[in-house]
């Protein structure tokens, strides 16, 4: 596998870095739209970013489900699935009657 040459366009790079941070961004969507793929992305963020901020970057992204389509959008069926009421638990409406 060869390495993808890094960009140098500092708005592509800008680009790369802030979807790279979002949660909902998954590394396929990153690939599509700029073509790099998710090792390219964590050599950008590596080279951009200052060690602690990409230990703290890889920390947050490492077993995200958000981060990868697939595990992602099982994860959202599984959650609808069980939940059918897409409200917050606090904004359902109560069973129970109010204490008199």
């Amino acid at each position: 596998m060869s390495k993808k040459p890094l960009p140098k366009d500092p708005k592509l790079l800008n680009r790369i870095v802030r979807m790279a941070w979002e949660d909902r961004t998954t590394f396929d969507e990153i690939q599509e739209k700029t073509g790099f793929a998710e090792p390219d992305v964590i050599r950008v963020m590596r080279r951009e970013l200052k060690s602690s901020s990409f230990r703290c970057w890889r920390k947050r992204v490492t077993g995200r489900v958000t981060k990868h389509r697939k595990p992602f959008q099982e994860h959202m069926s599984y959650t609808e699935s069980e939940n059918s009421d897409p409200r917050l638990p606090e904004e359902r409406p109560s069973d129970q009657e109010p204490p008199s």
